[in-house]
């Protein structure tokens, strides 16, 4: 056991450990950014003017947990869009808010889901 062998075999050790580590730093950097990329590349632009209806993303109502119960609150008007996303929204009795736009859809008023067209059958005789 020479100490001068050994410790110079610990220098290399430590060096080695040192570029593996700034490798993995390396490798995490590139995943981190084609990750940021991918989900840049799929978020909408969603710009909405002062006056229209929206409807609102509500994630902490958990009162009612299930699938049926729906999670979009509304409708709304926009009073005023800032510059960063931010949307300053009123609702029916007139308490002014602000929420991120990205939480927000446009409400169509005329379109409803509960159209239904009735259609009677006769029995075939017999």
């Amino acid at each position: 056991m020479d100490s001068k062998v050994a410790g110079k075999r610990r220098l290399l050790q430590l060096n080695e450990l040192d570029e593996f580590r700034l490798s993995a730093y390396d490798s995490a950097r590139i995943y981190k950014e084609k990750t940021k990329k991918w989900h840049d590349k799929r978020i909408l632009p969603r710009e909405f003017a002062p006056g229209d209806k929206v409807l609102l993303f509500n994630s902490r109502l958990k009162i009612f947990p299930g699938k049926l119960k729906s999670s979009w609150s509304g409708p709304f008007t926009v009073t005023r869009v800032n510059k960063f996303g931010s949307v300053e929204l009123v609702n029916d009795k007139g308490e002014e808010f602000k929420v991120n736009g990205q939480r927000l859809k446009v409400y169509h008023e005329g379109a409803t889901s509960r159209d239904v067209e009735e259609t009677f059958l006769t029995p075939l005789p017999t």
